[in-house]
């Protein structure tokens, strides 16, 4: 139980790689505010949470409306009495070459993954400087890589990187860890991906050193329990590459 009496806020929790940090935390004592876009899925998670014994509670919200970022870190402290962990997981983008990407698709992927991290991440400070917290946050092999068709969504995990150090070498006088998880995972985008792409998928999984992809809970989950947890104290500033050895960062 190395997350006892520790209270979580995730964003992105409804499913994939959130859902599995979501349970990954309960199984380890956290008590859990997690927010999502789509909300029978929001609720659905509510309720495996409860049934391992987890205080958890789901908030539907659209991260794109920064009016409401800073109603959750205070529906957290509302709801559970402080904040130790921040998890900053959600993120939309649309994939598309380099000349086809519009200001409305950076758009996109800035305001759903890059702002909603920024905004909490200060709105979350002073409660996280009473508890000593942890920030995880998310990068991409996309951003590191420069992948293609990932102009939008690469730049915005790259900037979400640039701040995570920025806030690892500023905040680290209060006690507060900034970490980043870089995964690559079996979330339900991948999934069907797989579906209707098997031979491409095949190909993929033949890059991946330990041939297969990450499972949301016990890979990327595990990780970032680890990360939130009294074990990851000396720790911050990083990138974990948490992908199978596809990308290897010097």
């Amino acid at each position: 139980m190395r997350l006892k009496d520790k209270v979580a806020l995730v964003t992105g929790g409804s499913s994939g790689i959130g859902r599995g940090i979501c349970h990954a935390f309960a199984k380890e004592g956290a008590s859990i505010l997690f927010v999502g876009l789509n909300e029978q899925k929001g609720k659905d998670t509510e309720s495996e949470l409860l049934e391992l014994g987890c205080e958890a509670k789901y908030i539907q919200a659209d991260l794109t409306d920064r009016a409401v970022l800073s109603n959750l870190v205070e529906k957290t402290i509302e709801y559970f009495g402080k904040l130790d962990i921040l998890v900053n997981n959600a993120h939309a983008s649309k994939n598309v070459s380099f000349e086809d990407t519009t200001e409305e698709i950076m758009d996109l992927s800035f305001n759903s993954g890059f702002w909603p991290t920024y905004i909490l991440m200060r709105e979350a400070l002073p409660y996280l400087k009473e508890s000593k917290g942890k920030i995880i946050n998310f990068a991409s092999g996309a951003g590191l890589e420069g992948l293609s068709k990932q102009t939008s969504y690469a730049a915005a995990k790259e900037a979400i990187r640039a701040i995570s150090r920025v806030a690892a070498n500023e905040w680290g006088r209060y006690g507060i860890n900034v970490n980043i998880i870089s995964p690559l995972a079996n979330s339900p985008g991948i999934e069907h991906w797989h579906e209707n792409n098997i031979n491409s998928y095949n190909k993929m999984i033949a890059t991946i050193p330990l041939r297969r992809l990450g499972d949301c809970e016990n890979d990327i989950g595990r990780t970032a329990v680890f990360l939130a947890s009294s074990d990851a104290d000396y720790i911050t500033g990083q990138t974990l590459m948490v992908d199978g050895g596809t990308v290897k960062v010097r």
